[in-house]
């Protein structure tokens, strides 16, 4: 049985770290905060800030551990990367790792390669933002240059917005480094690719349906398949490897999202890691392309077998979020929560959680972790599917004060 090093046991890895064990890994999982769930899923658990890599390659000498994994976690990516190269395992290596997590050296990679994207420019001051809207124009999006989940993201429509959140943007960035970048109306895809021996090939694209207004960033729901075809869904599958091979991903799983404007197909940004907001479960349920196994073997050096990458079947599915407005949450402090019964029970409803406890506040929709629940629905078409994941939605009784 091999030992790998999983980093971070939050909620959004503790699914990953029980099929890590399933597949027949023996599981070190490894975070800063001892209450974090997924250490109790975990063989052995280790509270450790993975932020100190030495640290956390100590805990992996000590155990003998085969191979480092994350997932969900975009600040894991380059700690992952940095770990396995102090203990001489597989990794995607510290310089494609930067290029993934970091959104300036990501942009100029693909800038370098001709892959399309907005127009950029990054700043570190109140001087550089409004000149760096200037240059990519009005309306703009200003986002941290290293941090993940919506945090600190801002739509620009004038110098007066630079001015006013600019602050904000630089708090979440644990570099204090901001990118400016050209906003482009559209429709935006998920893709999840797997990268072997250099080659990318393309598992899913999903429709990542977004809210309006100050979380405009932020996915309400996923839809798969995708509602694009022909040739812009080729166009969009042709970029995605693109920018995967631009960014120096040899073996591992992509994330790269796309904005599809009319004809035009750009790249918002690309992670190297199996996403959180349940993205995992659009090829499990979608194609039966299992992620986990695939990033476990890779973590561990093995090879991918073509079958695994492989779709299984073709099952059109909707994840729908639980937020308020324009979900069907209430704003409020919470005073009560119902089970999740009645959801379970509707038509098509495979999984559905909440993650609501009494006292806690329900906000405005504006980062990702005002994402307080989910559905996901199967049905006969996708929008079937989103249509049963919405009525699901609304059967969980929430009282507020």
């Amino acid at each position: 049985m091999k030992t790998v090093l999983f980093v971070g046991a939050g909620r959004h890895q503790r699914r990953a770290i029980a099929r890590v064990r399933e597949l027949g890994a023996r599981v070190v999982a490894a975070d800063r905060n001892p209450e974090a769930p997924g250490l109790a899923d975990a063989d052995m658990a280790e509270v450790v800030d993975f932020v100190d890599v030495e640290a956390l390659a100590e805990v992996g000498r000590r155990h003998g551990v085969a191979g480092v994994m994350t997932v969900a976690s975009d600040r894991a990516v380059p700690i992952v990367a940095a770990a396995a190269e102090l203990l001489d395992l597989p990794g995607i290596g510290s310089e494609t790792a930067h290029a993934m997590v970091h959104k300036v050296a990501m942009r100029r990679r693909l800038a370098e390669h001709g892959v399309p994207q907005p127009e950029f420019a990054a700043a570190r001051t109140l001087f550089e933002a409004r000149a760096a809207a200037r240059h990519v124009g009005y309306p703009a999006v200003l986002k941290p240059a290293d941090s993940a989940g919506q945090r600190g993201v801002f739509l620009l429509r004038s110098e007066d917005d630079v001015d006013a959140h600019l602050h904000a943007t630089l708090a979440a960035s644990p570099t204090q480094e901001a990118i400016v970048e050209t906003y482009h109306a559209g429709r935006e895809v998920n893709t999840l690719l797997v990268a072997r021996c250099g080659e990318a090939r393309l598992v899913t694209a999903s429709d990542r349906l977004r809210a309006d207004g100050v979380g405009f960033g932020v996915a309400l729901a996923h839809l798969y398949p995708s509602t694009l075809f022909g040739d812009v869904l080729a166009e969009v599958e042709k970029i995605a490897i693109a920018a995967v091979d631009a960014l120096g991903l040899r073996d591992g799983i992509a994330y790269p999202q796309l904005l599809v404007s009319g004809s035009e197909v750009r790249v918002v940004e690309v992670a190297a890691r199996i996403p959180g907001g349940l993205m995992d479960e659009v090829p499990r349920y979608g194609v039966g392309v299992d992620l986990v196994q695939v990033a476990l073997l890779q973590a561990l050096g093995e090879d991918v077998p073509d079958e695994l990458v492989t779709p299984r079947l073709q099952q059109p599915l909707a994840i729908r979020f639980l937020t308020a407005e324009p979900g069907p949450l209430p704003t409020g402090e919470v005073r009560s929560v119902g089970t999740l019964d009645k959801m379970l029970a509707f038509p098509g409803v495979v999984q559905a959680d909440t993650y609501l406890a009494i006292g806690e506040t329900i906000r405005p929709v504006q980062v990702d972790g005002d994402r307080r629940g989910y559905v996901i629905a199967l049905a006969n078409t996708n929008l079937e599917a989103l249509e049963r994941a919405e009525a699901a939605a609304r059967l969980l009784d929430v009282e507020v004060v």
